[in-house]
């Protein structure tokens, strides 16, 4: 089980997984007024950045479960590198259908949705393992403005303009599940850039170290046509955020 090499290779230099930068991270959980002691479960963990620094700085323990191989292995490192191996353990598996054995105060999938089949199956997933009182974190896109064109749309990774709500919509959606919308952390622009600019050196330098390897091809192609794509559309048009949930 693991995820398409292609991540592996493009993000294997990232701590994280997704536009949030490491001060809108620490924002985030500050925001969320943990206790020393909360149970956290993030699924689709990634290499562990959010378990690892909020048990470090909050005192909080929890479980991530991710199914690349690579992150999990650099989420182990990165919980001992920070001195809280013991309060984090990472799981490698399959993050779609997980529910804890033991319910948690903050159940999370910060980017990853599709293991729920979407915005709304993630949050039902991420209820069966919350604890009355307790708090989703749902990370998610969404259009900064509606893109004009289809062209658009699909230049930002999206399948099609439909695939995502505007910011308004997006938070009137979960309002539609039963759910108070309690607090939001948004990426900027410079979130994205370190998101995606940061994957062009490390594209770079494999294709230096791997000349020869299948995907060598794919990788370059990448390299070649990511900046000006991602200047183009995703820099301009999409959003990123994470939302915390409670049940109504």
């Amino acid at each position: 089980m693991d995820i398409p090499r292609i991540f592996t290779i493009t993000e294997s230099a990232h701590r994280i997984h997704n536009p949030i930068t490491p001060d809108k991270l620490a924002t985030l959980g500050a925001a969320l007024r943990l206790e020393p002691g909360a149970r956290v479960l993030d699924l689709g963990s990634g290499s562990g950045e959010m378990l690892c620094t909020w048990a470090r700085d909050h005192g909080i323990v929890g479980t991530g479960v991710d199914m690349s191989r690579l992150f999990t292995e650099q989420a182990r490192l990165r919980a001992e590198e920070l001195g809280v191996a013991d309060a984090v353990a990472f799981v490698h598996g399959d993050a779609a259908g997980y529910v804890a054995d033991e319910k948690a105060d903050v159940a999370a999938c910060v980017g990853a949705t599709w293991i729920g089949g979407g915005v709304a199956g993630t949050i039902e997933l991420l209820a069966r393992s919350l604890l009355d009182g307790g708090i989703i974190l749902v990370g998610e896109p969404y259009w900064r403005q509606s893109p004009p064109t289809e062209e658009v749309a699909t230049g930002c990774g999206a399948h099609s303009a439909s695939e995502y709500l505007t910011l308004p919509g997006l938070l009137a959606s979960f309002g539609e599940l039963g759910y108070d919308v309690v607090e939001m952390v948004l990426a900027d622009q410079d979130g994205w850039d370190r998101y995606e600019a940061a994957k062009w050196l490390t594209m770079r330098r494999w294709l230096e170290a791997n000349p020869d390897d299948e995907l060598a091809d794919e990788v370059r192609a990448q390299l070649t046509s990511e900046p000006e794509r991602y200047a183009t559309f995703t820099r301009e048009y999409l959003g990123w955020g994470v939302f915390a949930l409670m049940p109504r």
